[in-house]
């Protein structure tokens, strides 16, 4: 794969900023880390965000409600394919409470791709909530 370092460290300055901005619960953060369209698959559906402000941002209200959810933090993360303007990396995350007890760990594929000289994650496919 060509430029796997340099493409690696790319994506996983935008994957860490992803996660900073969904820790943070900065909604504008996580859109400028997304490519649009962003479809999402998750729980048998499909979910497709056209623009900023289509990612429905009640995200952090119901994580909390439903789970007590209070952080996120990624397990692994593995550059599986990749050239010059397109990777797949296959990740794992955990979700965490206020106490430090964990909600879960969800496997993911994430594809992030360059456009106008900028990475950033244009689709999600995940076995988590």
């Amino acid at each position: 794969m060509p430029g796997v370092t340099h493409i690696e460290q790319e994506c996983n300055k935008v994957l860490d900023a992803f996660m900073d901005a969904l820790n943070a619960y900065d909604s504008a953060g996580m859109e400028h880390c997304m490519h649009f369209p962003h479809p999402r698959i998750a729980v048998g559906k499909v979910a497709v965000y056209e623009g900023p402000g289509s990612n429905p941002m009640d995200l952090f209200e119901r994580l909390k409600k439903e789970d007590g959810w209070s952080h996120s933090r990624w397990v692994k993360r593995e550059l599986i394919q990749c050239n010059e303007s397109k990777a797949h990396v296959a990740l794992s995350y955990t979700r965490f409470r206020a106490d430090g007890s964990v909600i879960g760990i969800y496997d993911s594929l994430y594809i992030l791709t360059k456009v106008d000289g900028h990475w950033g994650i244009q689709a999600r496919s995940s076995f988590g909530p």
